[in-house]
């Protein structure tokens, strides 16, 4: 069954203090996390978790870098290389990535990928200038419509879903792929009629188009998008909330969650201290952003993941009663 989504979980922001005693007198383990564009959720999040990590490396051994990524998929395709540690990732995109569907048909099913936990809804967004025509989905027939950046979960995102409307080429000739970090200004300047997100709100790049001119946000529902949360396990019914950039009624639309993920390379007492010091510091971690603030702790395990828990992670939500100790492990 599909649960509504709540977007007031908002970004997700990986908090990591406390004492991470995973390596021994004089050793060094370096991690790092790929994220997203600079003006998206990913961005800070990883920014956040290695700022923290970094500030007590002396006590633990651990050194942590954040790298800049297009997204979900790019972030699965380093984690599958060894180019990075851990990533954000949508859930739609574990699911493909670990069974080897949809855009990952081709390399396979990435067998090794590993979930530590589950953060915020992500809804599917689209934005357009107040004073345009735009008013439902299928009115950006033919309107230059930014889906994000190639390798993106987005832009990816956006292809599954215009795959079960029935648009046409000729639909989506205008279709752009500039980065996030592009979108206000392109927006606002009249160089793109819309732009198309999986994001968790609220959302700093709404917040800056907000600031440069007056935008719309757009719904997308009806019974196409009934069909694809009933077919798709990873998609579910989600809303912007009242509120929130001045709405006076919610948007409805759809939605993902992003998730926090691995690979079985990754030693198992990294997985469990980073995942101790989440929740040793959740107070902290929910005051790092406002949204955060009735996220609970078995938020962070409610969503089933595609790929099985790393047994760094799932030792300790035993241990803290937040899975069933019958609850299978995936030993690497």
């Amino acid at each position: 069954m599909h649960t509504r989504l709540s977007t007031i979980l908002g970004a997700g922001l990986l908090f990591v203090g406390g004492a991470l005693g995973v390596a021994k007198a004089g050793e060094q383990h370096f991690i790092t996390i790929g994220t997203g564009g600079v003006t998206g959720v990913y961005y800070p999040s990883g920014g956040a978790t290695c700022k923290i990590v970094n500030m007590t490396r002396a006590g633990h051994g651990v050194r942590c870098s954040v790298e800049t990524t297009l997204g979900s998929i790019a972030n699965i395709g380093k984690i599958h290389s060894g180019e990075i540690d851990f990533g954000y990732v949508q859930s739609d995109w574990q699911h493909h990535a670990y069974l080897g569907t949809s855009a990952f048909e081709k390399d396979g099913p990435f067998e090794e990928l590993r979930s530590i936990f589950s953060l915020h809804a992500e809804v599917a967004t689209i934005a357009v200038r107040e004073g345009s025509s735009y008013r439902e989905f299928d009115d950006l027939k033919e309107a230059r419509v930014n889906i994000g950046s190639k390798g993106s979960g987005s832009a990816a995102s956006w292809n599954a879903l215009i795959s079960r409307l029935g648009w046409t080429e000729a639909d989506q000739e205008g279709l752009q792929e500039l980065k996030t970090s592009e979108l206000s200004e392109a927006l606002c300047s009249g160089r793109i009629d819309a732009y198309f997100e999986l994001i968790g709100h609220p959302a700093a790049l709404i917040e800056e188009t907000q600031a440069r001119c007056d935008i719309r946000l757009i719904g997308i529902e009806g019974k196409a998008i009934d069909a694809l949360v009933v077919e798709a396990p990873y998609y579910m019914p989600a809303e912007i909330p009242a509120g929130l950039y001045g709405l006076a009624q919610p948007v409805e639309s759809f939605g993902v969650v992003a998730t926090f993920v691995t690979s079985a390379r990754m030693p198992k007492e990294i997985v469990t201290t980073l995942v101790k010091a989440v929740f040793e510091n959740f107070d902290s971690f929910k005051r790092l952003h406002p949204a955060l603030g009735g996220l609970t702790e078995t938020d962070l395990v409610a969503y089933k993941m595609p790929a099985p828990l790393h047994p760094g992670a799932l030792t300790y939500f035993q241990e803290k009663g937040l899975v069933p100790v019958t609850a299978p492990a995936q030993e690497d």
